[in-house]
């Protein structure tokens, strides 16, 4: 039954962070469009600001790896735990 939750579907200590990084990105990319747009449009350009709303897509870049680097070394101590558990005892 796949509408049933998986026993093994917990949440990853970095899913928080690529998925705030995600929509930090989003916001970033949208921002950028904003600002570029008065170039192609022959319009007066946007105030200052709006360039750094434009940094936002970085620091969601930033975020998201975080994020993912996080998760990463989350696994390695799951699997270095599951090993040394699987070793017999030394005698």
């Amino acid at each position: 039954m796949r509408d049933k939750t998986q026993a093994n579907s917990s949440v990853a200590p970095g899913d928080g962070l690529v998925r705030a990084g995600a929509l930090v990105f989003f916001v970033g990319a949208v921002a950028t469009l904003v600002t570029v747009a008065p170039l192609f449009l022959g319009t007066s350009p946007f105030p200052t600001y709006m360039f750094g709303l434009s940094m936002l897509m970085a620091v969601g870049f930033l975020m998201a790896g975080a994020g993912v680097l996080r998760s990463a070394a989350a696994g390695r101590r799951r699997a270095r735990a599951a090993q040394l558990s699987e070793r017999p005892p030394m005698q």
